[in-house]
């Protein structure tokens, strides 16, 4: 069963979930909370490694990832930042989430954004139950503009989804869960495992 949006506020108002800073009210439509862009990205840098390999053997490391791709940067509306057309980079939310272990959040980008490119998610767009942190967004523009991004724009929405009962190993609780408690750009960690 999806929240609806007086399911959602009255989940916000008895902390059961938390969404930091506090949505206004009118973020709050349908079933979905409008969340923003922060003020950190990365990217990855030009490099003549030809290829990323993804297996899990580290023998088999092509690439050390921390070579290809750029420190956390804050960008500004002063300084926004320019995303080219193919290009991928990597953004943190405003909002930070936190899910009880009985809840199941979804990403989903905005139809007015995507229309110009813009895809604000890959592939991962599920937030585990116990969850807390703050999203990280790999965005991609697949259009054929340049895309001007500042923080603080409305870039996505969460939905919520209640499950039949709460999870054994929620997020936060298990030893291998890579982005615990996640407040920075953190790149992939497909080595850690």
């Amino acid at each position: 069963m999806r929240l609806c949006d007086t399911d959602i506020e009255e989940w916000l108002n008895k902390k059961k979930l938390v969404i930091t800073p506090l949505p206004k009210k009118e973020l709050i439509n349908g079933i979905t909370v409008d969340i923003h862009l922060g003020n950190k990205f990365r990217v990855f840098y030009e490099h003549n490694a030809s290829c990323i390999d993804l297996s899990s053997s580290h023998e088999r490391i092509a690439v050390d990832l921390n070579k290809i791709m750029s420190y956390e940067t804050i960008f500004s509306k002063q300084k926004p930042f320019f995303l080219k057309p193919g290009s991928l980079a990597l953004f943190l939310t405003l909002e930070s989430i936190k899910l009880p272990n009985n809840l199941v959040g979804w990403l989903d980008g905005r139809s007015s954004l995507a229309r110009l490119g813009l895809m604000i998610h890959l592939t991962s767009h599920r937030i585990d139950p116990g969850w807390d942190g703050n999203i990280v967004l790999e965005i991609f523009n697949a259009g054929k503009l340049t895309l001007v991004l500042t923080p603080g724009i409305k870039i996505a929405v969460l939905s919520f989804e209640l499950l039949s009962k709460s999870v054994l190993r929620p997020y936060n609780s298990r030893n291998e869960s890579k982005y615990k408690s996640q407040n920075g750009v953190i790149p992939s960690r497909i080595y850690e495992e």
